[in-house]
């Protein structure tokens, strides 16, 4: 193993966007077997050092590698691409017309109900962006392409994560009374 090695060559997994979850969690497991600590507990404090910075680069690997978006991004970058959301937040004005108007159905969702159907309707998005990615990333290697729909799945994923608080926030609020 070579820490520089990229997540997928550290992980023995074809470089692309499509990824069988239970693999790389399979490979996962091997890798943390194989560099525990206590495996290295005879060879002194050095080997269990290095065993140690072993361990945290696969879980950094892993959590890219599990994640759909961070998978992507990743790819993007590792293709010379990085999405840079910070610094470049342009988006399609049909995106962001989109955007409001889920923002403005959130803020006036009153039930569970009503965050349900507006969840419903994010989730073909999503799916939608997932397919673009791969697309864009594994078929045509457009990673300008990909890059923008890395920056819409981020969008839409912390629009997702609003809708789980909210309802997580009325269920509280159900459990209170």
């Amino acid at each position: 193993m070579n820490l520089q090695s990229t997540d997928f060559e550290l992980f023995a997994l074809p470089v692309g966007f499509a990824q069988d979850r239970a693999t790389v969690d399979m490979r996962w497991k091997d890798l943390q077997r194989e560099v525990h600590p206590d495996n290295f507990a005879a060879q002194g404090a050095t080997a269990q050092r290095l065993s140690m910075q072993w361990s945290v680069r696969i879980n950094e690997a892993y959590q890219r590698l599990k994640d759909p978006l961070k998978r992507a991004a990743y790819l993007c970058e590792l293709h010379g691409t990085p999405v840079n959301a910070e610094n470049n937040t342009a988006m399609p004005a049909a995106f962001l017309i989109q955007q409001m108007e889920w923002r403005e159905a959130l803020d006036e969702a009153a039930t569970v109900a009503q965050l349900e159907a507006l969840e419903s309707m994010v989730s073909p998005a999503r799916k939608e962006a997932l397919q673009l990615c791969a697309e864009y990333l594994d078929e045509k290697h457009d990673y300008i392409r990909a890059v923008a729909q890395v920056r819409a799945l981020m969008f839409i994923d912390r629009f997702s994560r609003d809708i789980e608080a909210r309802l997580d926030q009325m269920d509280s609020m159900d459990r209170g009374q």
